[in-house]
C-alpha cells in the first residue's frame, strides 16, 4: 500500500510541476513556440499545395452545358459499346486534379480508361454547381468525398456510384493497383 501511495504521490508531483511550468513566462513562450511551429506548417503545407494545383491541367469547365455534354456522351458511348466515367469535383479540389493527373500519366490506366470509357468531369463549384444534373445521379446535400464517380452504361443508366474517392487512396496520393481495379470492375461486360 506504501508503494501505491509513493507512486499516486509521484505522479501527482509531476502533473503539478507540469502545469505550474505550463503558467509560468516560460512555460507560456514555449507553449506559443509549439503552436507559431504548427501554424507555420500548417501555411507551409497550404503553399506547398497551392503550387501543386497550379502546375496541374484543370479539366473542370464551370461554363460547360454539362446535361448537353452527358447527352453527347451517351451517344458516343453507344456507338463505341463504352461506359461512360463522370468524375465530379472541380478544379478548386486538389485531389481531384491530383486523380486526373494520375490516370493520364499512367499509361496503363490511360489505356483501360481508352479502351472501356468515355469519360468527363462534371464540374461542382461555386461558379456552376450543376445541381439538376446531379440530381439525376446523387443526392448533392449527402457528404460525397471529392473527387466522387458515377459509372453510367452506354444508355445512360448507373451502373455504380463512388462517394468516396479516398477508398483509391493509398499514402499520399493514388493506388494504382486500386485505381485500375475500379477501371475494370464497372468497365462494360461484353
Amino acid at each position: 500500500m506504501k508503494k501505491l501511495s509513493i507512486i499516486a504521490f509521484l505522479g501527482l508531483s509531476i502533473l503539478a510541476f507540469s502545469q505550474e511550468k505550463t503558467n509560468t513566462p516560460e512555460g507560456r513562450k514555449q507553449d506559443n513556440a509549439l503552436l507559431v511551429k504548427a501554424d507555420q506548417a500548417e501555411l507551409d503545407a497550404k503553399k506547398k499545395a497551392a503550387e501543386e494545383k497550379a502546375k496541374l491541367p484543370k479539366p473542370y469547365d464551370p461554363k460547360a452545358n454539362a446535361e448537353a455534354d452527358i447527352n453527347k456522351l451517351i451517344a458516343q458511348a453507344k456507338k463505341e459499346g463504352k461506359n461512360i466515367m463522370i468524375q465530379a469535383g472541380g478544379n478548386w479540389c486538389i485531389w481531384c486534379l491530383r486523380f486526373n493527373n494520375f490516370v493520364q500519366s499512367t499509361p496503363e490506366l490511360k489505356e483501360t480508361v481508352d479502351k472501356n470509357y468515355v469519360y468527363y468531369h462534371l464540374n461542382y463549384s461555386p461558379d456552376n454547381k450543376n445541381e439538376k444534373v446531379f440530381s439525376k445521379y446523387v443526392d448533392i446535400k449527402e457528404k460525397l468525398g471529392y473527387p466522387f464517380f458515377i459509372v453510367l452504361d452506354k444508355n445512360g443508366k448507373i451502373v455504380h456510384v463512388l462517394k468516396d474517392s479516398s477508398v483509391l487512396e493509398e499514402g499520399k496520393g493514388y493506388s494504382k493497383e486500386k485505381v485500375q481495379e475500379f477501371f475494370n470492375e464497372w468497365a462494360p461486360k461484353s
